[in-house]
């Protein structure tokens, strides 16, 4: 369905009303209004979620699963509520769904806790998942780095091979090598849903169809999803997926990852101690069953009830509706950016699914440079290799310009920085 100029398809979606809720929108940058186009980094918050965490703190706040008075009771009743409304978000059960402190956390523990069964921890079911010598775990080149890092360790400890399915020249991630790439030694095919850099939603059911023919656990990145997109993981046929909340409208320090219940079951423990134990002598631990058996320690209790209200948030827009709001201002980006000269895209595959993300280059002048004269004109972009420089060298590029849009974006603020970006290079001398 094609959609007028500035329209959407979520009848009554209204961005202009959304950004009231979102008290930081009213900022001015130096006297200019800001427009905020970094949420791929970090979202705002609406006032919702701020006064959840808020109200907990100052209602509520008590430690959880460990104390029989009426704080405790209650604080654990929400920290609960909270771990199934999440779960709900993503199509998932509430013990399907583990705590963390972030993506990056979650990718970690599920590192960790295969390298453990790879060293004889954890049941029978365990040793089905360990890592021997040579065999193989998969990452796409487009890895955000904290979907990467941890395989390279993993594969060090155990002496497995790290492989790489490639990405072609347009952005979209090459199958017919991937489909050689994944084979009989493979026992983890970790992937992002969504490039952080390229923005182009990538092809799950494929990937997950390798993975699962040669019996391949599959990790899912799924922080730049999460925000944009109906999400439905267990539909997606995923065993593992990781999100972060402050990228979802939600506080910082919270995150999740969703496992399937066989999966989760499997997994030894990665980080030991409190909370997660049922019956502890001084020679030995019994653990308890997942989700509790990966939340050792204090729980993230305000942060995980405002992340349940990001997501209740999230979930009465209607994320379909949020994803049609949100195409339409990328397709309004891309038309502006291919107007300006000297643009260059990266990932600008013809037909592929996206969320309203773009990173580009601008010829001839540095890509901080560009982030700071859009800043003086109250116009937020995040610059940099965006913790995935592989991608960006697979591209002959060490840096770029990344342009980001959410829920509470115009095609007004659009227009604000395609407007400013057309500046650029005529400032620096680097125009025609």
């Amino acid at each position: 369905m094609s959609i007028p100029d500035g329209a959407t398809l979520a009848a009554g979606f209204d961005p202009t009303r959304v950004r009231g809720d979102f008290p930081l929108l009213a900022r001015d940058i130096d006297g200019a209004p800001l427009v905020y186009l970094d949420s791929a980094a970090t979202s705002q918050k609406p006032r919702a979620v701020i006064d959840a965490e808020a109200a907990f703190l100052t209602g509520t706040n008590a430690a959880v699963h460990r104390g029989a008075h009426t704080l405790a009771a209650e604080a654990t009743e929400l920290f609960e509520d909270a771990r199934a409304t999440v779960a709900a978000f993503v199509g998932a059960e509430p013990e399907q769904l583990v705590w963390t402190s972030g993506a990056t956390a979650g990718i970690n523990l599920v590192a960790y806790a295969l390298g453990n069964a790879s060293l004889g921890r954890g049941g029978p079911e365990a040793r089905r998942l360990a890592l021997a010598p040579d065999d193989e775990i998969v990452v796409t080149e487009s890895e955000h780095h904290a979907n990467l890092i941890p395989w390279q360790e993993l594969a060090a400890r155990t002496g497995a091979v790290l492989r790489t399915i490639p990405v072609r020249d347009d952005g979209t991630l090459d199958l017919e090598v991937a489909a050689s790439v994944v084979g009989a030694r493979t026992r983890v095919v970790a992937f992002p849903h969504v490039s952080n850099v390229l923005g182009i939603v990538n092809p799950v059911a494929e990937l997950v169809g390798l993975a699962r023919a040669v019996g391949a656990l599959t990790l899912l990145d799924a922080c730049q999803s999460a925000p944009h997109l109906p999400l439905d993981l267990p539909g997606l046929g995923v065993d593992l997926a990781v999100f972060s909340g402050h990228k979802m409208l939600g506080p910082y320090g919270i995150g999740a990852l969703y496992g399937r219940a066989e999966v989760l079951d499997a997994l030894p423990p990665f980080l030991t101690g409190g909370s997660m134990i049922t019956t502890v002598t001084l020679e030995r631990a019994e653990y308890l069953p997942p989700p509790q058996r990966f939340e050792a320690g204090t729980q993230p209790v305000s942060q995980a009830i405002a992340l349940a209200a990001a997501a209740r948030y999230l979930s009465n827009l209607d994320m379909a509706a949020v994803h049609a709001h949100e195409s339409d201002l990328e397709r309004r980006m891309l038309r502006g950016l291919r107007e300006i000269p000297g643009i260059r895209l990266l990932g600008e595959a013809a037909d592929a699914e996206r969320v309203a993300l773009w990173a580009f280059d601008v010829d001839g002048v540095h890509a901080h440079d560009v982030g700071q004269f859009l800043d003086a004109r109250g116009v937020a972009v995040r610059v940099g290799h965006h913790c995935a420089q592989p991608l960006h060298r697979r591209f002959g590029m060490t840096a770029s310009v990344r342009a980001s849009a959410a829920l509470y974006n115009t095609a007004d603020e659009i227009d604000v920085f395609l407007d400013a970006l057309s500046g650029v290079r005529p400032f620096f001398g680097a125009g025609a």
